[in-house]
């Protein structure tokens, strides 16, 4: 998008078709170049929704010290990852930032101070999806960090701050895995399709649940869910982005799931739409 329409529309404050709020399981890095049903099913989503004017992802691999926003006119394509083939490292996604809304989530969040970052860029759990999403580069993008002094409940009440940018043409997405425990991954059935763990997949039914019934209590309280969900969410890090998402929920609206299939047996795919 023209950056100068951006910014317009930014500032004025203008009124535009609500967008939905997206909350993606990411998985593994390699889903940036594979050819597999969950990037299908990505590139479905981007023909399905109305097109944005920006976007702002909440992304699972940046946590800071305080709450920050990207702020520079192109980010830079981060690999924060070892160990893959080096074709997943000469990918990049050359699409443009945006100050503009940078400068408007520090003006619509006032629960704390939002830093205003030049330096981060996109990391993997923003770019791998987006680009599937938006394979042209053609929607300008930030991420915004996870304060890891915040409490889940805190993150939430922050999530819902962001809501007067859903009218402005600006899609939400949270990016992580509702089920993320790396260390229990079954190498063994890595390449087995739809293989879960029975606690993961007991875990993935009861976080379903719970957001069906719109019962974001005990989303937050997620540790109080017993030991199935203590060991899908060891860390809290590919969790919260889904609170961010799930806080922009209006009490009318919707919600959807997509990509609901385990991998590796410690971790799930499963996203929702809003809206």
């Amino acid at each position: 998008m023209n950056q100068n329409k951006l910014k317009d529309l930014i500032g004025s404050g203008e009124s535009t078709e609500m967008m939905p709020v997206l909350f993606v399981g990411h998985g593994s890095p390699m889903n940036a170049i594979e050819e597999n049903e969950f990037v299908l099913s990505w590139r479905e989503l981007g023909k399905s929704i109305p097109w944005p004017r920006a976007i702002l992802c909440i992304s699972a691999h940046w946590e800071t010290s305080g709450t920050l926003v990207t702020a520079m006119h192109k980010p830079s394509t981060i690999h924060d990852f070892g160990g893959f083939p080096p074709e997943l490292y000469n990918v990049q996604y050359p699409v443009q930032g945006s100050p503009e809304l940078a400068y408007d989530v520090k003006r619509t969040i006032t629960s704390t101070e939002v830093g205003l970052d030049e330096k981060w860029g996109l990391d993997h759990g923003a770019w791998s999806v987006i680009r599937n999403i938006y394979p042209g580069a053609d929607v300008p993008v930030i991420e915004m960090s996870l304060d890891w002094h915040l409490t889940p409940q805190n993150h939430y009440e922050l999530g819902t701050e962001l809501a007067p940018l859903r009218k402005k043409g600006v899609l939400i997405i949270g990016s992580g895995n509702i089920v993320h425990n790396l260390r229990m991954i079954a190498w063994d059935h890595a390449t087995e399709p739809d293989y879960g763990f029975d606690w993961a997949l007991r875990a993935n039914e009861i976080f379903k649940g719970l957001i069906r019934g719109n019962n974001h209590k005990d989303l937050i309280n997620y540790p109080r869910l017993g030991i199935d969900v203590q060991m899908a969410v060891p860390t809290p890090d590919h969790y919260l982005p889904l609170l961010y998402s799930l806080a922009l929920k209006e009490e009318n609206e919707t919600i959807s799931f997509f990509n609901d299939k385990p991998v590796m047996g410690s971790l799930s795919m499963t996203s929702i739409r809003i809206g």
